[in-house]
């Protein structure tokens, strides 16, 4: 067996141990099972989200799309925040 330590701010470390313990895992084994899950799916096992809960390329469109309204491009009325995330929702689900 190999040894990996990691280093980690104490509030993140206290919030995964909070989920983890209702789950019945202790960070060992949790971290185990997330190198294992990235060797089977050959790369990151689920989307890395922003802040904000978009993930990459969601946040990207909506910063572009903030860049040209204030331009005046490609504007068709007003939207309210979350109907521009579930608008983008719907079209990253297009693809």
């Amino acid at each position: 067996m190999s040894t990996i330590q990691v280093r980690i701010d104490p509030k993140t470390k206290k919030a995964a141990k909070k989920i983890l313990d209702k789950v019945g895992l202790d960070m060992s084994s949790a971290i185990k099972v997330y190198l294992k899950q990235i060797i089977i799916s050959e790369g990151i096992p689920f989307s890395l989200l922003t802040e904000n809960g978009l993930t990459i390329q969601q946040e990207q469109e909506v910063l572009k799309a903030s860049e040209e309204a204030k331009r005046g491009v490609n504007v068709s009325g007003a939207f309210e925040g979350e109907e521009a995330i579930e608008f983008l929702k719907k079209l990253q689900n297009e693809d």
